[in-house]
């Protein structure tokens, strides 16, 4: 029920996140090469290229994320296996960049990680109402009250008529 929603706006901030990151690497990037700039004697086409290279991956990283949340949008089921690690290394990222926004850029930076921290944990606890249900230790409400032998929870009934005896 919270579920698709909440997968909808995580695949939506994830994808205007990776777009962000990439642009904001190849600005830079572009900055560095047209400038001329360098730092302790690094030559700056290799400074410019890095910081191309490292946006674009970390940005096809961010979008691949953003593709599981949309996948988990429109399957409604939970992200299971190498999607799930995905979504939970993106939290620990979010979770990191948070703490280094709070030192560098402020409290406003901070804040928007962590709320998007929070959405992604978010989409990983949350269970629709199916199954909440299935995963339910115990008997399911729409079972049999009684077991394979007859009596509840499997245990067979006493004959009529046998009283326990004393030993």
């Amino acid at each position: 029920m919270v579920r698709r929603p909440v997968a909808w706006v995580v695949a939506v901030v994830l994808f205007a996140e990776a777009l962000g990151f990439a642009a904001v690497n190849w600005l830079l990037g572009e900055v560095v090469h047209r400038q001329r700039m360098s730092l302790a004697g690094l030559d700056s086409n290799v400074m410019s290229t890095s910081s191309k290279i490292g946006g674009v991956v970390f940005g096809l990283y961010l979008a691949l994320c953003a593709l599981v949340a949309l996948l988990v949008a429109v399957r409604g089921r939970r992200p299971a296996g190498f999607g799930r690690v995905l979504l939970i290394s993106a939290a620990v990222v979010h979770a990191l960049l948070g703490a280094f926004a709070w030192g560098l850029l402020g409290w406003t930076a901070f804040l928007a990680m962590i709320v998007v921290l929070a959405l992604i944990v978010l989409l990983l606890m949350t269970y629709d109402q199916g199954e909440a249900e299935e995963e339910r230790p115990g008997p399911r409400p729409d079972a049999p009250a009684s077991g394979p032998r007859g009596g509840p929870h499997g245990s067979s009934p006493a004959a009529p008529g046998a009283e326990p005896t004393a030993s």
